[in-house]
């Protein structure tokens, strides 16, 4: 298992508490990330990824919320637990934006925070969604990943 699991883990965890936070607030990501206490006791390679999910997520959340709206079935983005819709945004970006980690890395890590802050169901329904995202943006890559992953999460 890569060393980069710790960090990147607390890095979207992170990231995801930002949008979240963007969600409830309507506060720009890149303003609570300037203010967030978490920074300083980030190891530099976390802080160096939260950096640049926020930068992704601040320059492109109109062509995120795109590629969502076209993965949801019979949903609505508005529509959405801020959690939810959170952990989306999140992986939506890194999938779009961010090709050094593996499609189903960024799929499982996305579940796994979804069963963590959202509601029961969250966890199948962000895997159902992103599942779909995924297969649009990165073709081939969830097959080819389906044997033996030893990935950077």
């Amino acid at each position: 298992m890569s060393g980069g699991r710790g960090p990147r883990r607390r890095a979207r965890e992170i990231a995801f508490r930002l949008l979240y936070q963007a969600e409830l607030t309507k506060d720009s990501i890149a303003a609570s990330w300037a203010h967030a206490e978490d920074a300083a006791t980030l190891p530099d390679d976390a802080r160096a990824y939260v950096d640049e999910l926020v930068r992704v997520l601040e320059d492109d959340p109109a062509g995120i919320d795109r590629r969502l709206e076209g993965a949801l079935e019979h949903w609505k983005l508005d529509r959405l637990a801020a959690t939810d819709k959170s952990v989306l945004r999140l992986a939506t970006a890194e999938l779009a934006h961010l090709r050094g980690t593996p499609a189903r890395v960024i799929l499982d890590e996305a579940v796994r925070l979804a069963r963590r802050f959202g509601r029961e169901e969250s966890g199948r329904f962000v895997n159902g969604v992103l599942d779909r995202v995924a297969r649009d943006l990165r073709p081939g890559e969830l097959e080819q990943s389906a044997g033996g992953m030893e990935e950077q999460a």
